[in-house]
């Protein structure tokens, strides 16, 4: 039976540095990269993290009945679309996205196939992580950051969090290597 591994967190939880470093170690593994109308950041690469597209290219999926989810983010920049399309579940895969994100793969592929793996770091450790990571910005955006920091405290409410009973946890503050381990039980152990 083959699963979709959804990776969820709060933002700067390292979703991004846990999911490349899964995909090295277990190259078996099909990633599932989501599509984006916001605009690219500096180190980012077209197919690596994100699809890049234009409204209009979204506008054409949803036509042609191939997005399976979408979310818009109302930033301090504008409105940013993130949406997931539809695709054959032939393999293992892993993404990142949402709680919505994954609620809408186990509407489409059933609750037995997805698994929700939430990482979770300390609010501190988070926030620093996220200015660091602002301030490499061309034109760093603080309010944005607040505005997400503070969107996440609602997003991963323990209310939330509660409508998914197999939810498994990883603490991202105890390190890569450790997070690595977590997940190894995870992927091995169904």
């Amino acid at each position: 039976m083959n699963r979709i591994f959804c990776i969820v967190g709060k933002s700067c939880s390292g979703k991004d540095t846990l999911y490349t470093r899964i995909l090295e170690r277990y190259p078996e593994l099909v990633p599932v990269i989501l599509h984006t109308t916001r605009p690219m950041r500096p180190g980012e690469a077209e197919g690596r993290t994100y699809h890049f597209v234009t409204e209009e290219q979204l506008r054409q999926y949803e036509a042609q009945g191939r997005v399976l989810e979408k979310r818009v983010y109302h930033t301090t920049q504008g409105p940013w679309t993130y949406f997931t399309l539809r695709f054959e579940l032939n393999a293992d895969r892993l993404l990142i996205t949402t709680l919505e994100g994954t609620r809408a793969l186990m509407d489409c592929y059933g609750p037995q196939q997805v698994r929700t793996v939430y990482l979770h770091v300390d609010d501190r450790t988070r926030l620093l992580r996220y200015i660091d990571r602002e301030s490499h910005q061309e034109k760093p955006d603080y309010a944005e950051v607040c505005r997400r920091f503070l969107a996440d405290q609602e997003d991963f409410s323990q209310e939330r969090l509660a409508r998914f009973p197999n939810l498994c946890p990883i603490d991202t503050g105890a390190g890569i290597e450790e997070c690595l381990e977590q997940w190894d039980t995870l992927y091995r152990g169904k």
